[in-house]
């Protein structure tokens, strides 16, 4: 009888699920398990308190839709309080689990978690598949290898553009057929006293949220969005600040893995063929590009992605002042857009993509505030929060990553005449509404008096 252990991460669902698919085929009883790692629990270095309530609450949706999914299929799913290393560990000691099925995860820690598993117990068998990407790292035109285990053959393309040329026509592998049953739950966990790993009870939802996590949620927003005709005019409204309908909406699920990035693009292609392609169609692909760059970005630069100095080790300017980090967190800074950009992000757990690149250059650039200290603010609060792409992006903009243009400043008054000229978004959101005063003490903590 041999026993496997699906490991979830993000990637909550069973539509488009090789793990799953290849668990089926080759155990006869199976354990489901999903990691609540207690550092989202915990403040953090940077001054931020963890996961948002509204992001936990997208979590708890997203597992409670993957334990409905998995019960029709005959599985039950298991969710520790403990980290994957510590979790896995503890299972692998007490049963004698020989097949390990998990979904190459680009982030640093979760890559650390792996190799350390994979050192303990070098007699299991770990099946590492795809399931988050567009391509599998064989159809790459590059060397795919992490800098911190390997000289490079080829240099992984230094630019979002020269990634994009090289692999926009490679052709993507098709959604893989849901299964329609898994091997059972191991009748040996009954034997085992485990009180960090308990079957998940689904966590009921007393508010309808503006974004409901899961596959369910996630499949009804892919249907509706390629029923209209939003798609044909994608790009002429993707830069708009508010507005369900002015971008797809699909990163909080592609973020949580309800959806993958292959189930989009087969509907995009679909679409197309019925109703024909244009510029706004490709840009669609585009931005699943863009994903799909800062996906192997992180997986090839591993824990650079998190250094002050990105990838080159370049100077970053920037500093910590606590106080205007808070009011920048509230909405409370001189620069209306930028408050009402962050009211939204703190009331919703979501905000565009125009908004994000606005706020992140008002925090280094004006108010000059070290980057990591706003990725790790996008970390707590934002429902769709990526670690590639959120991080990716702030060294984007902070100019020690992917920018060629060495980070972009953007003039905030030519960006509220050109995307909120009429200050509705600002009015909505109430960001005329903030302190006139940014700093209350000067360098040296003396008390600043207000100007009369």
């Amino acid at each position: 009888m041999k026993l496997g252990l699906v490991w979830f991460g993000n990637d909550l669902r069973c539509a488009d699920q090789n793990i799953l698919s290849l668990a089926a085929s080759e155990v006869d009883q199976l354990i489901c398990l999903y990691c609540d790692d207690p550092k989202y629990k915990q403040p953090s270095r940077y001054a931020t308190q963890g996961m948002s309530v509204l992001r936990r609450r997208f979590l708890n949706e997203g597992l409670n839709s993957l334990a409905t999914g998995l019960e029709a299929l005959g599985q039950t799913l298991f969710v520790s309080q403990q980290n994957a290393a510590t979790s896995i560990a503890l299972l692998l000691n007490e049963l004698p689990i020989s097949h390990i099925y998990s979904n190459h995860h680009c982030g640093w820690n979760e890559q650390q978690s792996l190799r350390q598993i994979a050192n303990e117990f070098p007699d299991v068998h770990f099946h590492i598949e795809h399931g988050l990407t567009l391509f599998e790292p064989e159809q790459l035109p590059f060397t795919l290898v992490s800098l911190e285990t390997s000289a490079r053959e080829q240099s992984f393309p230094s630019s979002f553009s020269k990634f994009r040329k090289l692999v926009e026509r490679l052709e993507v592998p098709q959604p893989t057929p849901k299964v329609t049953k898994l091997p059972a739950v191991s009748a040996l966990l009954d034997k085992l006293v485990l009180p960090s790993i308990r079957p998940w009870k689904a966590e009921p939802i007393t508010a309808i949220p503006t974004f409901a996590g899961g596959e369910e949620a996630a499949q009804r927003q892919l249907n509706h969005y390629f029923s209209t005709n939003l798609p044909s005019h994608y790009k002429e409204v993707r830069n708009a600040l508010d507005g369900w309908g002015n971008s797809t909406k699909f990163s909080p699920w592609l973020a949580q893995g309800s959806i993958s990035p292959r189930q989009i693009l087969a509907s995009l292609t679909q679409y197309e063929e019925e109703h024909g392609e244009n510029e706004s169609t490709y840009w669609i692909y585009f931005e699943l590009l863009w994903r799909e760059y800062f996906h192997w970005y992180a997986t090839y630069y591993g824990k650079q992605l998190f250094l002050v100095g990105g990838l080159s080790n370049t100077r970053a300017y920037g500093s910590f002042y606590a106080e205007r980090f808070r009011k920048w967190c509230q909405g409370n800074t001189p620069y209306p857009i930028v408050n009402a950009c962050m009211k939204q992000l703190n009331q919703t757990g979501f905000m565009s993509n125009r908004g994000r690149q606005i706020v992140a250059s008002c925090l280094i650039h004006e108010l000059g505030i070290d980057w990591r200290y706003g990725a790790a603010y996008f970390e707590e609060k934002l429902i769709d929060y990526d670690v590639a792409s959120n991080w990716g992006n702030w060294q984007y903009i902070a100019g020690v990553g992917a920018d060629p243009r060495g980070g972009r400043r953007f003039n905030l008054e030519k960006q509220t005449e050109q995307y909120d000229p009429n200050h509705s978004f600002i009015h909505k959101w109430q960001g005329h509404n903030y302190d006139h005063q940014l700093d209350s003490v000067d360098a040296s903590d003396w008390p600043i008096i207000p100007e009369s």
